[in-house]
């Protein structure tokens, strides 16, 4: 009997690996340590029964345009996929009783903008997006192999020119405030495209962070975005439906404590005391795990590139269960699927040094969702649920930058940062706590203690800056997921394209199994 390929962990990118390759015949085993499968994409009743939560990931925007997708999206609708498509992305308040908001009806988008100049580079950039997204988005789907890049180089350099190409390599190692404040008058919409640097890392400030406020700003614009009808672990049920249809298997509670190699090829694992043999895993770890599971190789570079992956300040999380919707000031906001909080740019700049310093955030920059004004499905008729993320936070905590909290104990801090959360959302909806029926606090190490990939409450598995991108995610010559144990791959987010739902690497993958 052949073996059949291992893919331990099953988060999205060890589901959509699985599942592309069951499609195609392959025997695929996947192995998740926890009671449940999905990783950061998984939606469970975190405050009372019959109110369905986003554990992590909300927006699945990345998953519905992937590639897997685009291959099996046919297959995955017939085992339950369904999205609900948001017209009204995201907006940002602002001062209280001001936002900024970006919905599919341009002219809606513009009657929240200040500047006549802006309005129009607006509409520029809207013409250029095709042409540009193209580039990028390209170069998102490209594999960080020799051969596959330098098609893609050689395409792009080809159909843009020298001066056009080189406009867009200077995009790309751009920091979010230069990008903005070249290009915008109106500091309110520099403060709502900077925040989304902040869902990748990317502070105000940092260098290569440029690109993801565009391609959110102009996506929304252009595509709204999606959720998954019930919750995001939608994608995940179809695609455990898909793997278990072609054959395959997805097993949880099963812990693996060792990947087993010699002569630098896989040979199998050690799952719950037990040897399984594979000459094929995939791996969907954060990298000390990995390193952790197969032990010192004879490659010492590959070694201390895993040692010494950075991961990002942690996040923590607040789920709220309400029974009306939020009363926002400004009732427009009631009505988008994201409500960034943040007065200015500078509030995610301050609150990101503060964070990398250890340091609570004085004034945390916030991602409100708002699903059941979309998808009334996931609570009680009439009733709501409230997803807010907290961006960012230390995993270790030094101290308080407000000077208030003294503990340094998460047990204790992450319900005193979540009053203070709530206080910044009730500058834009005072009687918010009126309607809030119970809540729900997860920390950074709550959110480490339930997927160890989320290492100090990191939900993108690794910082996204420069020197951790592109080729050297996660280091220089295996950004591709290879490692120097032949057949086994690392997968998920802390290889290259990085973070999101769009399970790119697990795909990626995939197709490298013959």
């Amino acid at each position: 009997m052949s073996q059949p390929i291992v893919i331990i962990g099953a988060g999205i990118n060890g589901l959509v690996a699985a599942a592309d390759l069951a499609a195609r015949g392959k025997k695929v085993r996947v192995l998740e340590r926890g009671p449940r499968a999905g990783g950061a994409v998984r939606t469970e009743e975190l405050t009372l029964p019959g109110y369905r939560h986003d554990v992590a990931a909300m927006n699945l925007s990345m998953f519905a345009g992937s590639a897997f997708m685009a291959k099996h999206g046919a297959e995955m609708a017939k085992h339950g996929m369904e999205f609900v498509p948001i017209s009204r992305p995201f907006a940002q308040a602002l001062e209280p009783g001001d936002y900024l908001g970006v919905s599919t009806d341009v002219e809606e988008t513009l009657a929240t903008f200040r500047s006549d100049a802006d309005k129009q580079v607006w509409r520029d950039l809207m013409t250029d997006f095709p042409t540009r997204a193209a580039v990028v988005g390209g170069l998102l789907g490209t594999p960080m192999r020799p051969w596959p890049l330098a098609k893609f180089l050689w395409r792009t350099w080809c159909a843009l020119g020298i001066g056009a190409t080189l406009d867009i390599a200077r995009f790309l190692i751009r920091s979010p405030r230069a990008w903005l404040d070249e290009t915008f008058e109106d500091p309110r919409l520099r403060a709502a495209l900077s925040t989304w640097g902040l869902h990748l890392d990317f502070a105000p400030d940092i260098a290569g962070g440029a690109i993801f406020p565009y391609l959110e700003a102009m996506g929304a614009q252009a595509m709204g975005m999606v959720i998954g009808k019930g919750g995001a672990d939608a994608a995940v049920t179809a695609l455990i439906a898909m793997i278990e249809s072609h054959g395959g298997t997805v097993e949880c509670n099963c812990e693996v404590t060792q990947i087993l190699h010699r002569d630098r090829s896989v040979t199998g694992v050690i799952v719950n005391g037990q040897i399984v043999e594979a000459s094929n895993i995939l791996a969907c770890l954060a990298p000390k795990h990995l390193l952790r599971l197969i032990g010192k190789t004879d490659a010492p570079r590959f070694d201390k590139g895993l040692e010494g992956f950075r991961h990002a300040p942690g996040t923590m999380m607040i789920h709220l269960a309400l029974n009306a919707p939020v009363p926002w000031m400004a009732g427009d906001l009631g009505r988008f699927a994201y409500v960034h909080i943040g007065r200015s740019i500078n509030t995610g700049a301050r609150a990101y040094a503060q964070a990398v310093a250890g340091l609570l955030p004085e004034t945390p920059l916030l991602v409100v969702g708002q699903p059941t004004l979309f998808d009334p499905t996931r609570a009680p008729e009439g009733h709501h649920t409230l997803w807010v993320q907290v961006r960012v936070v230390p995993a270790e905590i030094v101290g308080d930058a407000k000077g208030v909290i003294t503990s340094k104990d998460w047990e204790i801090v992450k319900e005193l940062m979540a009053d203070r959360a709530l206080d910044l959302i009730a500058e834009h909806a005072p009687d918010l706590r009126q309607h809030i029926v119970s809540r729900t606090v997860v920390s950074p190490r709550d959110l480490e203690a339930g997927n160890p990939n989320l290492v100090g409450g990191d939900q993108l598995c690794g910082s996204h800056h420069l020197d951790q991108n592109f080729f050297f995610r996660p280091l220089r010559g295996y950004a591709d997921g290879s490692t120097p144990i032949a057949g086994l791959s690392l997968i998920g987010a802390a290889c290259w394209p990085g973070a999101g739902t769009g399970a790119a690497s697990g795909f990626f993958a995939a197709q490298r199994v013959k």
